[in-house]
């Protein structure tokens, strides 16, 4: 069997076994055979709404799925990536929420680390926590900040720094109508970990911009970019998506597609990607 089909069985399986993990716990009722828009309804456009804010008041458990193209010492790497990242707010007082964002990686690449070696396996979790008013400002600012952590949770050295870390993070953003648009950023400084491993001082900025349909259709563009301030690089993968918001069973649930091409990526990094999302949502009440 060719490394090129063990890589696509392997990336089927995970692809399916995600699925299979989102879908786990039944619905009350029993599953429709096909899924029907929630979208026709005020609440479906407004679950869609909430979903661009990072910091809104709804419990969701987003599968984000990223396939990046290139890079490696022979420019054939192929990284899969399956972010599981959920989103928890916690009411501290009447007018503030506490939101825990946590980000766990699960990690398969391939022609990266070397010629025909490939690696499987968790990378380091990100965890944020942001405080945040429950209610907009007069402007209609909503805003969030608090630490941010790096949990060293790689169980490889190729998909881990090996490395604590902590940093402030923040996010502010407006919704307006049918659109969002906002900025989410952190540092991150490496304070702790394995003495032969490179340090970290990251720095993340995320613009991003969202135009939801009444119907619940989401359309997102946004930038991920991070500069290493260790080796003086920028990695800048933009990404162009669509998702739906529907209801399987009572379940709310986002699906999303969407591609990336890196306009600024070190040596020997990716070149293009794909994404693919399914978000949980369990909205209060």
């Amino acid at each position: 069997m060719s490394r090129s089909l063990k890589s696509l069985l392997v990336l089927l399986a995970l692809t399916a076994s995600s699925a299979a993990f989102a879908q786990e716990t039944p619905p009350a009722e029993e599953p429709q055979p096909v899924s029907e828009p929630a979208a026709a309804a005020d609440d479906g456009q407004d679950l869609a709404r909430q979903l661009s804010n990072p910091v809104a008041s709804l419990i969701s458990v987003p599968f984000q799925q990223n396939l990046d193209i290139g890079g490696g010492p022979r420019d054939m790497g192929v990284r899969y990536t399956m972010n599981v990242q959920p989103v928890i707010p916690i009411s501290i007082s009447d007018d503030a929420n506490l939101i825990v964002r946590t980000i766990v990686p699960i990690v398969y690449q391939n022609e990266l680390s070397g010629p025909n070696q490939s690696e499987f396996g968790l990378g380091d979790t990100v965890q944020s926590f942001f405080y945040s008013p429950k209610a907009p400002t007069r402007s209609g600012i909503i805003w969030g900040a608090g630490p941010v952590f790096l949990f060293p949770t790689a169980t490889s050295r190729f998909t881990g720094g090996e490395k604590w870390g902590a940093g402030p993070t923040f996010v502010v953003l407006k919704q307006a109508g049918q659109s969002t648009f906002g900025l989410l950023a952190n540092h991150i400084w490496s304070f702790a970990g394995d003495n032969s491993r490179n340090d970290i001082s990251a720095t993340f900025i995320q613009p991003f911009y969202s135009f939801t349909t009444k119907r619940a259709t989401t359309y997102s563009f946004n930038t991920e970019s991070t500069y290493n301030w260790q080796t003086k690089k920028w990695i800048v993968p933009v990404n162009v998506s669509v998702s739906q918001l529907m209801r399987i069973g009572k379940q709310p649930v986002s699906l999303g597609i969407g591609g990336r091409y890196y306009i600024s990526s070190p040596t020997g990094g990716p070149t293009w990607g794909m994404r693919f999302t399914t978000t949980l949502l369990f909205p209060k009440g």
